[in-house]
């Protein structure tokens, strides 16, 4: 198992949270997802996933989930 922190900018509510959450468990690999969420600012979001993820892979759920984007 691997986990990995990412900032994250553009949640601005508990909706943004959950659908980064949704999409970012639909990868391949991603057992758990945490959302520290900072409205209007840089988020933290924690990935647990059996294998490192690609970065290009987490920018590309993060633009499927709405517009958020890598810090």
């Amino acid at each position: 198992m691997t986990t990995h922190s990412y900032a994250v900018s553009g949640m601005t509510c508990g909706h943004c949270a959950g659908a980064v959450t949704s999409e970012l468990k639909s990868l391949d690999g991603v057992t758990d997802v945490h959302v520290e969420l900072v409205a209007g600012g840089t988020s933290t979001v924690t990935v647990i996933s059996s294998a490192p993820l690609d970065e290009a892979q987490v920018a590309a759920a993060l633009d499927e989930a709405g517009d958020y984007q890598l810090a």
